[in-house]
């Protein structure tokens, strides 16, 4: 979730020098918000703040870098504001497993599938547009699916919920490629029969990462 989309904009978009920093302060910015997230569950506590201090310096020094070199990817930044803050609100209330929580975060994660675009030459907006649509769709389905195969194992009113979520990005593949249909319907029959079978975390994060690569590489080719 964090490096495909972000992958799939830069390749999309065509690979330009300011990706380089633009990837650090991405991947800073994430340690920042999963540090600030620790600080907020703990109430708060002094033993906590020294990391968020530190990740919170490294990705402004980032951001500063990235705003100087192409000040135009400013214009995204406030899309990033309602995830980012129901993320931290989910966590100050030691809700941040819950689903909102982790379908705000799919949300900004597929942001950034635009945002890599827009640092690189690329100008077919539509495109990239639909590339990261498909992420937030996959993504969005994995969270459910993720969740009724750990924390709702045991309950089959979400793991329908799961397969409906599934059916219904797979249904909206229909408008963008039949090879997307069918990876997606792949995906669906997965979400109705790995759950079941109560994966362990492990098999659940091997597949994670096939199915993404797959989703990736698909779009890709296809959009």
């Amino acid at each position: 979730m964090l490096a495909s989309p972000l992958l799939v904009g830069i390749l999309a978009g065509g690979v330009a020098w300011v990706h380089v920093p633009l990837t650090a302060f991405w991947f800073a910015g994430y340690l920042s918000f999963f540090a600030t997230g620790l600080w907020l569950r703990s109430g708060r506590r002094a033993r906590y703040w020294p990391p968020v201090r530190a990740y919170v310096t490294v990705t402004a020094g980032l951001g500063l870098v990235v705003a100087l070199a192409r000040p135009g990817l400013l214009v995204w930044a406030p899309a990033f504001a309602p995830p980012l803050g129901i993320g931290l609100w989910a966590a100050a209330h030691r809700r941040d497993r819950d689903l909102l929580a982790g379908l705000s975060t799919v949300v900004g994660s597929s942001l950034m599938t635009l945002v890599a675009y827009a640092a690189g030459p690329g100008d077919d907006w539509r495109r990239a547009t639909l590339l990261a649509a498909v992420q937030l769709a996959y993504f969005c389905g994995t969270v459910f699916y993720v969740k009724s195969a750990i924390r709702r194992r045991d309950d089959p009113t979400f793991l329908r919920a799961s397969i409906a979520v599934h059916a219904a990005a797979t249904a909206a593949m229909t408008l963008l490629s039949w090879w997307l249909v069918a990876l997606f319907a792949v995906l669906t029959l997965r979400a109705s029969v790995v759950p079941p079978r109560h994966p362990t975390p492990k098999t659940l994060g091997v597949g994670e990462i096939v199915a993404t690569v797959a989703v990736a590489a698909v779009s890709l080719l296809v959009l």
